[in-house]
């Protein structure tokens, strides 16, 4: 009985070993046309910041743009890749756009090297996917693209909060050194978040524009529940959002600090299932506790319970 009973144990322990190794991100890095040598330099340096991160989380790194041009041109490299990638299940799919950006009135476009990639196309692309998505646009005038692409299951940061930034964005620089710089890491959880990547990068960008005595021309936007509305940085205290809007939309901030490419010791033991109940249950407490004031106290507290406990079990059962 005992051999059976550890037989059984070690069948389980393999199982969940092999659930959790099985998970691997996809990240694609599309490196725009820099124009000037100046940018050349910086957007290397942003891919290789990514390369860096990418190899640390055991992700599979897909770089377009970054070497020299060849017969197909960088928008259809991606419009490819991205009707390769799985379209469903649990591994993350990170899709960076590093470069500069336009913005005509009515249409946001990404500059490649030849034709230039609009929101509008890159929304349809993308529509297929149906597994956790994350999208940086770090170029000039990308607000626009959040709006578009914002989805359920999906965070969406732009490094301007309208079409009209349209001055270089240094945003991207910064955002790609937070995500592996173990100073971004707020909750002290050992591990850094999408949320977390965004705020060290935002906070970094204002430094940059104070410490050279100029008026900010870029403030990124974060968008994790869909509306496409988006919220700053400087709305949040340490990794939760205090401020309100006006108009009562839903805040941001509890999805995307449930994404990190490279994850802790203990993040890695949990399996796909128990992350994505974790999870679930994250955003139902996040939910409840933003319509506290709406709920008799005893209510409120009896639900929260209720989802407190359904939480530790979680961890327990693990």
């Amino acid at each position: 009985m005992k051999t059976s009973f550890f037989l059984l144990v070690l069948v389980v322990l393999a199982a969940v070993t092999r659930s959790v190794a099985s998970e691997r991100a996809t990240v694609i890095v599309v490196a725009g046309a820099p124009g000037e040598d100046e940018y050349a330099t910086v957007f290397a340096q942003q891919v290789e910041a990514w390369k860096k991160v990418c190899a640390q989380a055991g992700a599979k790194p897909i770089m377009i743009g970054a070497e020299a041009g060849g017969a197909t041109s960088d928008r259809d490299l991606l419009k490819l890749a991205l009707e390769t990638e799985i379209k469903t299940g649990t591994d993350e799919f990170w899709l960076v756009l590093v470069g500069h950006g336009t913005f005509n009135g009515k249409e946001a476009k990404f500059n490649l090297r030849g034709l230039d990639l609009a929101a509008t196309e890159l929304a349809e692309w993308l529509k297929p996917f149906q597994r956790p998505l994350a999208i940086i646009a770090t170029a000039s005038a990308s607000a626009p693209f959040l709006s578009k692409l914002a989805g359920q299951g999906r965070v969406v940061v732009s490094a301007t909060r309208s079409g009209n930034e349209q001055n270089y964005a240094r945003f991207g620089k910064f955002f790609a050194e937070a995500i592996g710089d173990a100073k971004s890491d707020l909750d002290k959880d050992g591990q850094i978040s999408l949320l977390e990547a965004f705020l060290s990068g935002s906070q970094r960008t204002a430094e940059f524009y104070k410490t050279e005595g100029r008026l900010a021309t870029e403030h990124a936007l974060m968008d994790d529940n869909g509306d496409g509305l988006g919220t700053p940085a400087d709305w949040f205290r340490g990794v939760r959002a205090t401020k309100q809007a006006k108009d009562g939309a839903t805040l941001d901030g509890t999805r995307a600090h449930q994404f990190h490419l490279v994850r802790s010791a203990a993040e890695q033991q949990l399996p796909p299932d128990a992350r994505a109940r974790r999870d679930a249950l994250e955003l139902k407490i996040a939910k409840l506790r933003e319509g506290k004031a709406k709920l008799v106290e005893a209510k409120y507290f009896a639900e929260l319970e209720k989802l407190l406990l359904e939480l530790a079990a979680v961890y327990e059962g693990t």
